[in-house]
């Protein structure tokens, strides 16, 4: 009886931490840091090491050059990472099913989002900014229409790519 008890709970763990696993990677996280592996400052060549990124726009003059995660494709028109000559990766943008730590993602309302970051503020472009919580380095910017948030990312505060 003491054997079938152990076996039983070993496959219920198995099952649980599974299923962790699982929902760990179908929801990706974007912050404090970065993501995954893919982190803030690193430099360009640190950045292409981690293998997950792929170039859509060369940094020309000395400027930011402009990326996409793989597993997270933009339009032709944008990108979904910035790195600078100067500060490294400088911006990372959230993909579809990513989140913050505090749960925000694309399409939580504004009104989530004031409660997981109290102190965020409307800047003068209309993004939603705020201090990335354990990364006094970051900032997370959020774009709001409707009433819910349409696009965020992760930013360096002394990022050189944009305002």
């Amino acid at each position: 009886m003491k054997k079938m008890i152990m076996v039983s709970v070993l496959a219920g763990s198995l099952v649980v931490s599974g299923a962790t696993a699982a929902s760990a990677k179908a929801n990706p996280t974007l912050g404090p840091y970065g993501y995954g592996t893919l982190k803030l400052g690193m430099s360009l060549k640190q950045a292409r090491a981690t293998g997950l990124l792929v170039q859509k726009f060369p940094g020309r003059g000395g400027g930011c050059s402009g990326w996409d995660l793989k597993k997270f494709r933009t339009p032709k028109n944008k990108a979904g990472v910035w790195i600078s000559p100067r500060v490294g990766v400088a911006a990372i943008y959230a993909g579809k099913g990513m989140k913050t730590p505090r749960g925000i993602r694309l399409g939580s309302t504004f009104r989530q989002l004031k409660v997981a970051y109290p102190g965020i503020k409307k800047d003068m472009y209309g993004l939603y900014r705020v201090r990335v919580p354990g990364n006094s380095k970051a900032q997370y910017a959020f774009e709001v229409k409707r009433g819910k948030v349409t696009e965020f990312g992760i930013l360096l505060r002394n990022q050189d790519c944009f305002g």
